[in-house]
């Protein structure tokens, strides 16, 4: 970077904002999740491109260190060497904190000492060489989770030449307070430093005990989800209901909501009955917190009957006729179950074949099944209240996780391979599991781990090799006793250190219906075969308690087809667009509310790349599934809206692979019980134009003309222009009304496509004016085929407002969202579509004076050298592009980018980074461009092209960013 650029970024950053730069040099770094910000990040980056570093900062602890680890752990592999520097002020830092940074072969660690006279020390400083040149974060900001993740926080960071005053100073600055006589290596002050901090954290729990006493003292108060569900309930059973679900993640206390529940509505008898007697006692305590009372709760076991008004009771308890028949069928007000998604069976049955209670109340995390029983239905449908993992951790009513996708052992075996036992229990790759734990840790005293393995015999074997190692372990499975899992569940949970268990090893039986909050490790050592499961067994760390502060999930990946799974399930997403789980494997931790984090390492990365890359993940089977699952929920046939509303696969999906809804209803929905007219040819042919073209919702227009169309309006863009006015504050231009005429009379289209949709001919031309086209007039009269054309308007709509609606600067593009290039040709308002080879990178447009470009970020190295143009990032406001070949200066398109501004033309960004993902062919909008006057004559091949060099009217938003450019 030469002094001249520097300077401009100087002058950008410090005296106008207007002036361009090719480089942010000065920045404001802070936590602002709707820009995509986290201090963090800038940390990690950082780290990740400097030949070295040094950190002073006051505090450290786990919670904030335990992100960095992995990236830690590289820099050790390449000896990048780093100094870092803290404090023993307050006796705040962990100890555990400071060891793992002292571990790391290629990091100092100092502690500064604040006790006796010595001056307060505060500093927050991160400092990254790179070359001759120095990146420095000063601020707010220490090692917490707080701080870098959720925290507000100021820290400036600045890009200056390692000559500059500045970073002289700030090293200077570092050096002195590094070889203070008060500073001293970490190691050397290590036993003194951890038993001045066990003393403080004796004193704060014997504090915090005697605080927790008194606010138990106080009536607990259900939550905001709790309090929603109540009211939801409360509704239901006004409305005469008698079942209702709540479904809810594991870990946001569906117990507790339940017994706010039946406080809040004041029912007297009531059964609770989950499927193991652990979760039985523990059921009943959390009622015995939420009431005060203990007198009237009691368990009705095989081991146990105690008297109550409220029992607590199993399955296999309560199934059993001689028992069950000791209450009246209606002896109860209210019967919930846990984990009702097993009411499928036998035994579930038998009890709702016997028991009127008011209400059913059925609770489940997960009451998708792959077995055929039907759970809504059972319920009636009424669903109290639904919360899903994401929704839980925006609410903070889950314990924040660390999430690492770790390279198992043997990445490079083929995935036959890789299920030979051989592989699973060989020492090395167990010395490797154990290497991985130790270095990425857990919360609290000591560690209380789960481990799911693909089957018995593995987890036998690898408990083994544990305990051989010093380990404590056991591998339960189905086969071992409800007795004996208990008591293991309890050495597990127990802080006794003698008889206590390190981890549990077991194949799938602690998928659910277990509660044991004090987890602080999970270890998944098995192939993801569905994102229920993998949420389901990382739900069971996800628990809050005030023994750890977060919880750590160590995921090893092999070589497996089925790796896509794993950003499908962390992120929650049912859009299934192989864009958008590409960009959560490298920016995942960014999109994640709260302190929550997700990092894969490199091989880790790539394997779930292959695995996305060549998943298909518009399959039969997948839209099937997730429409029959919707279906049961709502016992009926959703609408397109609802697939939304319930977070359910994107009907968009459905579209692209049947060409409508209401196609894919007539080819595979055959329950007789909807009787669904047929449509004809035709019918379906308008269909699939309107809800492939306009379903999606991303300019309102062909929306509300659909709507006058269908109300049969005399006038119709006389009647839209109003409406676009008033209720949108849109002008309709000439351009704009000549697109959509095309548009709905089928002369748009370029190609093959405009005989395919020769009958979707919507308007006709009457005096100047134009009118409802006769024919289809005629259709719409139908009431089922004028019903579906409903709701896609109306889903449309639905999708227009919540995306699409924000156009900065005029653009008919929202920022950040994805468009192809028929979309881009049509919301230019062009008369005609193009084809994407006549494209070709960029297109001018002369009627509309518009200039879209579009560049395939990263490129096939083996694509030819003709069209192999390197585009590229300078800065997220800087863009270099390369022209079609066979330009000079001279050549038209060249001048018209060079001179856009001043000639009036509009030139718009988009951008995407796998041009061969078949599934994903749509562009990022990155918003409007602007040749800076910079231009070089150059080559492609043997070819004549020139470089432009371009300014973005809005930098990049920087997780978009450096997704694009990594």
């Amino acid at each position: 970077m030469s002094p001249k650029t520097m300077m401009a970024g100087v002058v950008h950053a410090l005296y106008d904002s207007s002036i361009r730069s090719k480089t942010i040099d000065i920045e404001l770094i802070e936590n602002d999740p709707d820009q995509g910000k986290k201090v963090l990040t800038a940390v990690e980056e950082g780290l990740q491109t400097c030949n070295s570093f040094f950190m002073s900062v006051a505090f450290i602890n786990q919670s904030g260190l335990t992100p960095l680890l992995l990236t830690l752990q590289e820099l050790e592999r390449k000896n990048i060497k780093g100094k870092v520097l803290t404090t023993n002020y307050l006796s705040f830092s962990e100890p555990k904190a400071l060891d793992a940074l002292e571990q790391l072969k290629n990091i100092e660690v100092r502690m500064a000492d604040t006790s006796s006279n010595a001056p307060g020390f505060h500093t927050k400083g991160y400092v990254f060489f790179q070359k001759e040149w120095v990146r420095m974060m000063i601020g707010s900001s220490n090692i917490t989770a707080g701080a870098l993740t959720r925290n507000k926080e100021w820290n400036v960071q600045v890009k200056a030449s390692s000559k500059g005053s500045l970073s002289q100073s700030v090293m200077d600055a570092f050096e002195t307070m590094w070889n203070d006589r008060k500073t001293i290596p970490y190691g050397d002050i290590r036993e003194e430093y951890v038993r001045q901090y066990e003393q403080k954290q004796q004193m704060q729990k014997k504090e915090e005990e005697e605080r927790t006493w008194v606010q138990e003292a106080k009536k607990l108060q259900p939550n905001a989800m709790q309090q929603a569900f109540i009211t939801r309930l409360y509704s239901l059973l006004e409305q005469g209901a008698h079942r209702a679900l709540l479904i809810s993640a594991t870990g946001t206390g569906k117990t507790y909501a339940s017994a706010f529940a039946m406080r809040e509505l004041r029912f007297e008898r009531v059964l609770f009955i989950v499927h193991r007697e652990l979760i039985a006692k523990q059921a009943k305590e959390s009622f015995a917190r939420v009431f005060q009372n203990r007198t009237q709760f009691g368990l009705y076991t095989s081991n146990e009957k105690e008297d109550g008004n409220y029992l607590f009771t199993t399955m296999q308890t309560i199934s059993r006729e001689n028992w069950m028949h000791e209450f009246a069928p209606d002896h109860f007000d209210a019967i919930i179950i846990d984990e009702v998604h097993r009411a499928g069976s036998k035994s579930y049955q038998k009890i709702f074949d016997y028991f009127q209670p008011d209400l059913w109340l059925g609770m489940s995390a997960t009451p998708e099944r792959t077995d055929d029983f039907d759970i809504y239905a059972l319920f009636d449908h009424n669903i109290a209240y639904e919360i899903r993992l994401n929704q839980a951790l925006e609410a903070d009513l889950l314990c924040p996780f660390h999430y690492f996708g770790i390279h198992d052992l043997y990445v490079d075996a083929q995935e036959n391979e890789l299920s030979d036992f051989r592989y699973l229990t060989c020492d090395e790759r167990v010395d490797h599991i154990i290497r991985q734990a130790n270095y990425y840790g857990y919360s609290g005293d000591r560690v209380k781990g789960l481990i799911f393995v693909s089957r018995v015999e593995e987890g036998k074997a690898l408990s083994e090799k544990f305990n051989a190692r010093g380990f404590r372990t056991v591998a339960l499975s189905g086969s071992d006793s409800h007795e004996y899992r208990e008591r293991c569940i309890e050495r597990l949970s127990s802080d006794a250190r003698e008889d206590g268990l390190d981890y549990i090893f077991t194949v799938e039986i602690f998928n659910e219906g277990i509660d044991i909050p004090s987890i602080n490790q999970v270890i998944m050592l098995r192939p993801t075969e569905s994102p229920i499961i993998f949420v389901q067994q990382m739900g069971r760390g996800l628990r809050k308690n005030k023994e750890k502060e977060f919880v750590v999930i160590l995921d090893f990946i092999g070589n497996y087809q089925n790796n896509y799974m794993i950003p499908i399930a962390l992120s929650s997403d049912r859009t299934y667009n192989k864009d958008t789980l590409r960009r959560f494997v490298q920016e995942g931790e960014r999109l994640l509310p709260g302190s929550s984090t997700i990092h894969f390492d490199e091989v880790s990365k790539k394997e779930i790349f292959k695995a996305i890359d060549t998943a298909n993940l518009q399959t039969l089977k997948l839209i099937k599934e997730s429409y029959t699952d919707l279906k049961q929920k709502l016992g009926c046939i959703p609408t397109l809206i609802q697939f939304d509303e319930f977070g359910s696969i994107d009907p968009l999906k459905i579209i692209d692979h049947s060409g409508s809804y209401p196609a894919f209803l007539q080819k595979y929905e055959k329950d007789r019980q909807y009787n669904l007219p047929k449509l004809h040819s035709k019918q379906l042919k308008i269909l699939e134009y309107i809800s492939k073209k306009f379903a999606a919702g991303k300019r309102i227009h062909e929306l509300l003309l659909l709507e006058e169309i269908l109300n049969n309006e005399t006038d119709l863009f006389e009647t839209l222009q109003d409406r676009l006015i008033q209720e949108y504050e849109i002008e309709l231009d000439q351009n704009t009304k000549e697109n959509l005429t095309n548009l709905f009379t089928n002369n748009f289209i370029a190609g093959t496509g405009r005989n395919t949709y020769s009958d979707c001919i919507f308007i006709q031309e009457q005096e100047g004016a134009y009118e409802v086209d006769p024919k289809i007039y005629k259709l719409f009269q139908e009431d089922y085929f004028r019903s579906c054309v409903e709701q896609v308007v109306q889903f449309g709509m639905e999708r227009y407002r919540k995306i699409y609606a924000k156009h900065p600067s005029n653009a008919p593009f929202a920022l950040y969202e994805k468009y192809t290039y028929d979309d881009v040709c049509r919301l230019l308002s062009w008369e005609k579509g193009e084809v994407a080879l006549n494209i070709g990178g960029y297109k001018y447009d002369q009627k509309t004076k518009t200039f879209p470009v579009f560049i395939n970020y990263k490129k096939d190295e083996n694509i030819s050298e003709t069209i192999r143009y390197e585009d590229r990032f300078e800065s997220p406001s800087v863009l270099k592009a390369i022209s079609k070949s066979k330009r000079t200066l001279e050549s038209e398109d060249v001048q018209k980018m060079l001179h856009a501004k001043e000639q009036g033309i509009e030139m718009f960004l988009f951008v995407r980074r796998n041009k061969d993902d078949k599934q994903s062919k749509e562009f990022y909008y990155l918003g409007k461009i602007f040749a800076t006057g910079n231009v070089e004559k150059i080559k492609v091949g043997k070819e004549d092209a020139v470089e432009i060099e371009y300014e973005l009217e809005t930098p990049v938003r920087q997780d978009i960013y450096d997704y694009i450019v990594r």
